[in-house]
């Protein structure tokens, strides 16, 4: 019997999967980093599965600059394009600007092969002519002096959020930050403890250094409530930290909960987890020495690391978080014990969802008032935990904000401390 001839050329697994991945967080609120650790990048081999990484984070994280290029070259540059037509198209382009050790020839007719494998076969042509044009053209650089509009779209970066943080930071910074989140995630070495690592792979040094001022916020807790503590990892360094404290590690996500869960029994036995919405604990759990109070938020400090915010993250959907975090914060502050500390932080770099929210709380809290971290900061130094110096420049009146590549090599955090008289 004779064999029929495919209908398109073989696609490279590496290629394939990140090609799906793109079209379902393109077209679905899925998150990059689940379906990277998905049940579908488990069939691939270590050096496909680093290959389909590179392309998802690097599309995503360059997705505004390469739509940049791109766009003049459509014959309607007005008209959207089908997703998986667009997203073939970032993917060559991305492969043909960053990746160097990418044939060509290869990043290009894998596209086309995508598009057709799709269902778009009649966008076949048009792909093919841009990525060869692509092949031809200069990318943009940086000139001697650039618009915060023209840093900001070079940079894979929504104009509005750059607006924000010239406004709030100063440009150098926003140029430094924009530069920072183009990269891999890197660590900026502070900590020199290893036994912690395995546990706590996915905390970059500034997701860490959060959970250890609040470990070293109080010497000796009898009670710790970490209140919305999935996945886990400051948890179990908050477990560490104080093995003979009852821990109570609560999240309104069941699916969430229940992996963190899982972990918790066999590394740390002393934690108690419970599904609960942080601004409805149970009166029943009663009163704690130490709240880790780390909020749900827009996460604008980690686009490096979660390179699809940037594209649903809308202008309105801060006051809608701070809202929230506002009556977290305002509850859990109601469960501390007189003397007690709670630690409020997030990984965004907005005012509306740190100063703010603290500003806000501190004005309707009773016996409740504003701490500097920067003796707790001096005491966790002290340790050992830290192999250099956490910079006291991080401080602002008392609250700790790391920008990433302008002051910290990490993740953008927030974090105020309060203490009832």
């Amino acid at each position: 019997m004779q064999k029929v001839a495919p209908s398109h050329a073989p696609i490279a697994p590496a290629r394939s999967a990140a090609f799906t991945i793109l079209d379902r967080v393109a077209t679905t609120s899925a998150h990059s980093d689940d379906l990277l650790h998905g049940p579908g990048m488990s069939a691939l081999s270590q050096a496909d599965r680093n290959l389909a990484t590179a392309l998802v984070l690097g599309v995503l994280r360059w997705q505004i600059a390469l739509d940049a290029v791109m766009q003049p070259l459509l014959q309607r540059p007005d008209l959207a394009l089908p997703s998986p037509v667009a997203t073939a198209l970032r993917m060559g382009a991305f492969q043909l600007q960053h990746l160097d050790r990418i044939p060509a020839h290869a990043a290009l007719s894998e596209s086309v092969e995508l598009v057709r494998a799709a269902g778009h076969g009649h966008a076949a042509g048009m792909v093919n002519a841009i990525l060869r044009k692509l092949t031809r053209q200069a990318w943009p650089k940086p000139k001697v002096y650039e618009t915060t509009a023209a840093f900001a779209e070079r940079l894979g970066h929504p104009r509005w959020i750059v607006d924000r943080w010239v406004q709030n930071y100063g440009r150098n910074a926003s140029l430094a930050i924009c530069a920072y989140d183009q990269q891999e995630p890197c660590s900026g070495g502070f900590f020199s403890e290893q036994n912690l690592s395995e546990e706590t792979l996915h905390l970059d040094d500034g997701s860490r250094l959060v959970a250890e001022l609040a470990a070293a916020a109080h010497a000796s807790p009898k009670r710790i409530w970490d209140c919305c503590a999935a996945p886990g990892g400051k948890t179990l360094i908050l477990a560490r930290r104080h093995g003979d404290a009852e821990l109570l590690a609560t999240d309104a996500n069941p699916r969430r909960l229940e992996a963190l869960a899982a972990r918790f029994n066999t590394v740390a036995t002393q934690v108690c987890t419970l599904e609960a919405d942080a601004t409805r604990l149970s009166e029943s759990e009663g009163l704690f020495d130490l709240i880790l109070c780390d909020v749900p938020c827009s996460g604008t400090g980690t686009l490096g690391r979660n390179p699809e915010i940037r594209h649903r993250l809308q202008p309105s959907d801060l006051a809608r978080q701070a809202a929230r975090q506002k009556q977290i914060l305002t509850a859990a502050l109601g469960r501390l014990v007189p003397g007690g500390y709670l630690l409020y932080s997030t990984c965004s770099l907005e005012p509306e969802e740190n100063e703010q929210v603290v500003a806000e709380a501190l004005a309707s809290a009773t016996g409740v008032s504003a701490t500097s971290l920067e003796p707790v900061l001096q005491r966790l130094g002290a340790t050992g935990i830290l192999a250099a110096a956490v910079p006291l420049t991080l401080l602002r009146n008392g609250q700790l904000r790391t920008l990433p590549g302008a002051t910290f090599q990490g993740d953008g955090f927030f974090a105020a401390l309060f203490q009832r008289g």
